[in-house]
């Protein structure tokens, strides 16, 4: 416990308190569940010793009895210090998950909070060793999964190559068991995302919104998109390149060019890093929100520890949310597991010469906004100034209805 040796102030390893009442274990459960961290008595909000009753008798006490409530050991140490009596309790961090009256706490920069919803589901994930999408759903069997999201994975991989023939041409239930989307005699959470008809029965956010707005609060039209990821992924690019964002048309010589907002390369990389590593515990669906000059993908996600925006941002290792689905989606050919998602999007943008994305995570949210190029925006604004009648006699000989970038935009 030496890195907490400097007691000057309150910190994340550091809570001062007048007294010792028992309801204060919170404060070791949430020392015991982060870094660890020493819980002072006798000190008041200014730092200032100011002692403690009894603490001979507390000296004995308290050890046994955070045992017997926490199930936990530390160290109670009496000081002196400006000649009164103060108690340090020291707490470890705990690989396993502690709780206090079944309710969990966890230390966070200089205060206390309780886990709870997501947040305490991932805490418990990850102190058990486990991530999200591994984890078996009762009441779920084989024969529930979609037909449809089966041969629609068996179309994909095979065209990838990136799974054994033999796997491909197995049962369903072979299939999941090489996949390894079972647990002995039940489905994982993965399996239902990934080949259920309509995930969102089991997790009620797992659908994907999109919405037209002339403002932050004027919805003009939306859809919902429900289905199995494949279905999800695929019927979400088709809405938004027929319905929700408009093509600008001009011509070069007697070729009509349609040149959308966003590269489909782009919208599809974008889409499948929200659907594949964002955090299925929060109850809010993947939502795409369609503006005149911008789009914005928002995603419940949770970082890698340590990571940030620039992470994202600079040349990082493959590090999946959800590993199990996103192994299934690199079968299917759908996403590489070489942490270049964000790289390929700017990338994308960059070819086309649109604006650069820009990219910001806060309350567990990951923010990509793509805002629309100026050269795009005159050309839907000001159509008749990108048309050139001199070259246009009537009959179009040519067309070009995806991105000119060069890119593949026929997919399945």
């Amino acid at each position: 416990m030496e890195r907490f040796r400097n007691r000057g102030l309150e910190s994340q390893h550091i809570e001062w308190k007048s007294s010792w009442r028992d309801e204060l274990m919170r404060h070791l459960c949430g020392f015991a569940n982060a870094e660890g961290g020493i819980l002072v008595i006798g000190r008041n909000d200014k730092g200032e010793p100011i002692g403690v009753e009894h603490a001979a008798s507390l000296l004995a006490e308290l050890p046994n009895k955070i045992r017997d409530v926490l199930g936990i050991l530390v160290d109670v140490n009496l000081c002196a210090q400006d000649g009164v009596d103060i108690i340090e309790i020291v707490t470890p961090p705990y690989p396993n998950p502690i709780s206090y009256k079944g309710h969990y706490y966890q230390r966070s920069g200089s205060t206390l909070q309780e886990l709870k919803g997501a947040a305490l589901d991932r805490f418990l994930l990850r102190h058990y060793g486990l991530t999200w999408d591994s984890v078996p759903v009762p009441g779920y069997a084989i024969r529930d999964l979609s037909s449809a999201a089966y041969a629609r994975f068996r179309v994909l991989a095979a065209r990838n190559g990136r799974l054994a023939p033999e796997a491909l041409y197995d049962t369903d239930t072979g299939l999941l068991e090489k996949l390894k989307l079972t647990d002995e005699t039940s489905l994982k959470r993965a399996a239902i995302i990934l080949f259920h008809d309509d995930p969102s029965r089991a997790f009620s956010g797992a659908f994907v919104k999109l919405g037209y707005f002339r403002s932050d609060v004027d919805l003009i039209y939306h859809d919902e998109i429900y289905g199995d990821l494949f279905s999800q992924v695929h019927q979400t690019l088709d809405l938004l390149f027929t319905k929700y964002l408009r093509a600008a048309i001009t011509y070069e010589h007697v070729v009509r060019v349609e040149r959308f907002p966003v590269t489909r390369a782009a919208m599809r990389e974008a889409l499948l890093n929200a659907l594949v590593h964002r955090d299925y515990a929060v109850q809010a669906p993947v939502q795409i929100r369609v503006y005149d000059d911008t789009l914005v993908i928002v995603n419940p996600a949770t970082l890698p520890e340590g990571w940030s925006v620039s992470t994202l941002r600079s040349p990082h290792y493959s590090h999946p949310y959800n590993p199990d689905i996103a192994h299934v989606m690199f079968r299917a050919g759908e996403i590489e597991t070489w942490g270049s998602g964000m790289h390929r999007i700017y990338s994308s943008c960059h070819s086309a010469g649109y604006p650069e994305p820009i990219i910001r995570y806060e309350a567990h949210a990951l923010w990509l906004e793509f805002p629309f190029s100026r050269a795009y925006l005159d050309a839907v604004r000001y159509p008749n100034k990108h048309h050139r009648v001199g070259e246009v006699t009537g009959e179009v000989t040519g067309e070009v209805t995806g991105e000119v970038t060069g890119e593949v935009t026929g997919e399945v």
